[in-house]
Order: structure tokens, then C-alpha cells, then sequence
């Protein structure tokens, strides 16, 4: 059974939920097994986030109510019976679990809805959060009386806001907890370097990084992006065969047993060396990336720190004959997005890209700042000023797209700014991205967890003696 903070964490979090929201019964729905290809053979189970940061329990089929009104707290869901017991164990009482976390109030789905309706019928708001999953819809959807479409279009804005403005700051036990899942993530990506050798296969790492977090009792946050071809930024193949000369990028990380997610990449020059174009590039985005966290701190808005990295970015491969033109000029027009097109980073917590599924522009950016519709810039999930608490990745790269440079070349985009007959030339070269996690302290930064390896000497030296 998965390990919960203490009771008095998780009835601080439902109290401050009740107070902020002031109307109305407040649904947080926990998430049920999902098959693979039928009923009895499904993936592994992953607990909704927000779920478990007011509720803790690992369990199917369980929903949260919380009466705003009367302050009522109660989780309903169904006991095991007999014959599922045959099958998988004596399982605890669901109201033995509620108890664990300060909750007192238990009930079935059937006493669940038959409060629903009578919200309904007395007219009162039913908040809940925007479903991700379709069962989820068309079970709100049945209770509430309304369309699949409707419950999808009408979540709890009021609910939603609420939720991020708790989640966005981490407590010290979290941080601990991303700060195991990150020390986890460590050990996986060493692992990644002293495999990266010429003729070792990217589904044999694939395995040996994922069984370092099976091992431990844990699982990926995420698909694993491990590939020679990180010019892909998802690229969840890992078919290819390691050569030497080529970079591979590892952009993965474990989940803590209490679903914290770390968010780590790392390049390696396959076989430990880097020719000097290479070593130049790699450079330059270890340089964006280190500057990007020495300017973290409280009231800063990330944009401005995206932006920076970017002039960063796009002044090295101005240096190196890539680009050419005012710099400033080249950032703001967008041209540096050749290379660099995705942001800089997101939050990081219960979800590897945390609370998206509320609404992610609720989540990196305030009221009043309008979303850039300009490549690359349009990516950034994470725009606001930083707030202590808030925990996120830093994740600049340099990229080299074929197909992207033939598009913008046959187009003459920006030729002003970028110096085609050079790029050209390293259209093989593929990607470079490195990613740190970080909070914001009352000062500064911290970056989580212990150092990863990430100088060109240290991960050329370990690649070496792998």
C-alpha cells in the first residue's frame, strides 16, 4: 500500500479547499484500472493527482466529496467483496483507510449519488475538476443529469483555481519526496552514461533505466525519451543501435512511492568524446541552462528567463556562424526557435507536467498575461513571476530538424538572422537538451537532489569508464 503524509497534512489541505471554495459540494474523483486490450488486463494503476494531495489512498474506485457548506468531509467507494478477494488478497476497509488520513465519513457510489442528486434538486453547485479520463466524464455525466459534452465544457473554475493555488507550493515533505524521486532519477541516468557505447542498443538502456526504478519499488513519471535522434523532443523509440560521434539524449526520471515525479535530461557523446563543433554546442546549452537557474529567484518572471536563455542560445550560434544579426532583434522575431523551439521548463510535482490536466495555462500563467502565439515561444507552459515553493524543471536545448530547416530555408525565413549554408551542414547533428529540477526559496534557488553529472568532462569521463 502506498505510503500517505501524516493525517494532519491531508485534513490542513481539505480544510483550506472548503474555505477558499465558499458554495456547493466539491467532487475530487480518484481514477479506476484501465485495460490494455480487455477488462481483466489492465495497465498499471496511477491515482489521480489531485486525488491523492487531498486524500493519499492508492485505491480504485474512490471519490472525495467535501460539503463547503457544512464542512462535511466523505469518501465514498465500494469494499472489496468475496470474490474479489479470491483474486487479489485480503484488502483493507475503505473506512480504515479513511481514517489513516482524517476522514471519518464513509459511503457506497450508490449513497454517493443519491447525494449528488439531491445537490441537484435543491439547486446547489456541484464543483468538480476537468475529467482527463472518459470514464470519469460519463460518470459525472450520469450523476449530474447532463451530456458528456456539457460536463466536459463546465468544470469548477472557481475549484480549479483554487486547487493550483495549493498544489503550486510545495511543502518541505514534498520536497523531500521529489527530492527522493529525483535522487532516483539520478541513478538511472549514470546508468544511462556508462551504457552509452557504441553498438549498445537504445531499448537495452531503455530496460536497464527502468529496472533501476522497478527495483526500487517505484516507476517511471513518464515514457522514457531515450535517442540518438534527440533532435525528436518526444521521441519514445528506441530502436536504434549506438554509433560513435552520435549524441544520445536521455530525458526520463522515477516517480517517489508517493507518485513525485522527477524530471532529469542529460546528452551523451556516445563512446565519451565530443569532436569540437560538438563540444562548442553542448557548451553553449550547459551555459543557458546554468545561467537560467542563477537567475531564478522570488518575483521573477519565468518568461523573462525563457527569453534570456534564448539570447543566450542564439548569441553562441551567432559566435559559431549559425546565426548573424542584433541578437535581440533575432529572439524577439522568434528566428533563435530553429533551434530552440520548445519553453524552458514546467512545473514539477504529482505530475511530471504539474496540474496540466486543470488547465495549463491556469497553472504558468496570471490573469492578464497573454500566451505568445509565435513559434516556440507559444511552448512555454511556465510564464509567471516565481513564487517560493514553486518547483520546476530548467531544460534548455539546441536542436537541429531537418525537416524544419528545409521548410524555413525554401521559405528564406528570417534570413536576416540565420546563416542557411552553415546550417546545412550540421543537419545530422541531432539534439542537446540538459534539465535540472529547482524550487524557489525566500532567496534563490536550490536545485533538487544530489548533483547529476552534467559538465562535458564529468559525463565524457564516466561515459569512458562505463
Amino acid at each position: 500500500m502506498t505510503p500517505t503524509f501524516s493525517a494532519a497534512t491531508y485534513i490542513a489541505r481539505r480544510n483550506t479547499l472548503i474555505e477558499r471554495v465558499p458554495e456547493g459540494l466539491i467532487l475530487i474523483l480518484g481514477n479506476e484500472d484501465s485495460p490494455m486490450n480487455y477488462t481483466d488486463n489492465t495497465y498499471p494503476f496511477r491515482q489521480d493527482s489531485s486525488f491523492l494531495y487531498y486524500c493519499g489512498i492508492d485505491r480504485q474506485n474512490l471519490v472525495l466529496a467535501l460539503d463547503a457548506d457544512s464542512s462535511e468531509v466523505t469518501l465514498f467507494g465500494n469494499d472489496f467483496t468475496i470474490d474479489d478477494i479470491v483474486w487479489m488478497g485480503q484488502q483493507p476497509q475503505i473506512a480504515d483507510q479513511a481514517a489513516s488520513v482524517g476522514i471519518h465519513k464513509t459511503g457506497s457510489l450508490s449513497d454517493l449519488q443519491s447525494l449528488i442528486q439531491q445537490a441537484v434538486s435543491q439547486h446547489r453547485i456541484v464543483h468538480y475538476l476537468p475529467p482527463y479520463r472518459q470514464l470519469n466524464t460519463l460518470k459525472l455525466a450520469q450523476w449530474l443529469g447532463r451530456t458528456p459534452a456539457e460536463i466536459t465544457a463546465h468544470p469548477s473554475r472557481k475549484l480549479i483555481e483554487t486547487v493550483i493555488s495549493q498544489r503550486a507550493i510545495k511543502s518541505e515533505e514534498e520536497l523531500e519526496e521529489i527530492t527522493v524521486a529525483v535522487n532516483l532519477t539520478r541513478d538511472m541516468h549514470i546508468k544511462m552514461m556508462e551504457m552509452a557505447q557504441p553498438g549498445v542498443h537504445e531499448q537495452a538502456i531503455n530496460a536497464a533505466v527502468t529496472a533501476i526504478a522497478l527495483a526500487a519499488g517505484s516507476m517511471p513519471a513518464y515514457p522514457n525519451i531515450i535517442s540518438i535522434h534527440g533532435e525528436t523532443l518526444h521521441n519514445h523509440a528506441h530502436g536504434n543501435v549506438l554509433k560513435a560521434g552520435q549524441f544520445l539524449v536521455g530525458d526520463f526520471g522515477a516517480e517517489s512511492p508517493m507518485h513525485y515525479a522527477g524530471d532529469i535530461t542529460r546528452t551523451c557523446p556516445v563512446g565519451g568524446a565530443m569532436n569540437d563543433i560538438q563540444h562548442a554546442i553542448y557548451n553553449l546549452v550547459l551555459k543557458a541552462e546554468m545561467d537560467s537557474i542563477d537567475q531564478v529567484a522570488p518575483g521573477v518572471p519565468y518568461r523573462d528567463i525563457h527569453l534570456n536563455a534564448a539570447k543566450i542560445i542564439a548569441s553562441g550560434l551567432k559566435d559559431l556562424g549559425l546565426m548573424k544579426g542584433d541578437v535581440d532583434e533575432a529572439v524577439a522575431a522568434g528566428a533563435h526557435a530553429l533551434f530552440f523551439p520548445h519553453g524552458l521548463g514546467h512545473m514539477l510535482g504529482l505530475d511530471v507536467h504539474d496540474m496540466e490536466d486543470l488547465d495549463e495555462n491556469l497553472v504558468g500563467y496570471l490573469p492578464g498575461m497573454d500566451r505568445s502565439k509565435q513559434f516556440g515561444l507559444k511552448s512555454l507552459r511556465l510564464a509567471r513571476p516565481l513564487l517560493p515553493g514553486f518547483v520546476f524543471t530548467v531544460e534548455p536545448g539546441i536542436y537541429f530538424i531537418p525537416t524544419l530547416i528545409d521548410l524555413w530555408k525554401a521559405e528564406n525565413k528570417f534570413a536576416q538572422f540565420l546563416n542557411y549554408a552553415e546550417i546545412e551542414k550540421l543537419k545530422d547533428f541531432g539534439g542537446i537538451r540538459i534539465e535540472d529540477n529547482v524550487v524557489v526559496t525566500d532567496t534563490g534557488v536550490n536545485i533538487l537532489g544530489h548533483p547529476i553529472p552534467k559538465s562535458a568532462d564529468a559525463v565524457c569521463e564516466i561515459i569512458r569508464n562505463g
